[in-house]
């Protein structure tokens, strides 16, 4: 997916602040999931949650206002209550590096207990081609 860096999202610097990156590799997750046929919404309707229990960013190079990331969101095989996501943003143009991460999703019922990721989702997820 793209985005595009917006004055609102830098720092008095001019660059991306540092904790954007965690709302792009939300969404890039959200966008990758939604692709694949799982619906945040409609899981959180059946008492199916999706959190963060890690993440991690490795800042390669800033990115400024007015640039164009392109971010590329990966799973490896989902298990049990975890799914792993692998995220590496860049610039459009020049390809440059700008970040690298991951994040740890746990799946979670309505009380906010750990729970099996459900096998439709499982299926869904799998058969997307993964790492």
């Amino acid at each position: 997916m793209e985005i595009k860096v917006y004055y609102r999202d830098t720092d008095c610097g001019g660059v991306v602040y540092y904790a954007n990156y965690l709302a792009y590799f939300e969404q890039a997750r959200t966008e990758w999931m939604e692709e694949r046929g799982v619906s945040i919404k409609e899981l959180k309707c059946k008492g199916i949650q999706f959190i963060v229990k890690r993440a991690e960013i490795d800042y390669k190079s800033p990115a400024q206002y007015g640039e164009i990331l392109q971010i590329i969101t990966n799973i490896d095989k989902p298990a049990g209550v975890r799914i792993n996501f692998s995220h590496e943003i860049r610039e459009k143009e020049s390809g440059r590096f700008i970040v690298t991460g991951s994040t740890q999703l746990v799946c979670i019922d309505e009380k906010f207990k750990p729970s099996r990721i459900p096998e439709d989702v499982l299926k869904k997820l799998i058969c997307s081609g993964l790492n």
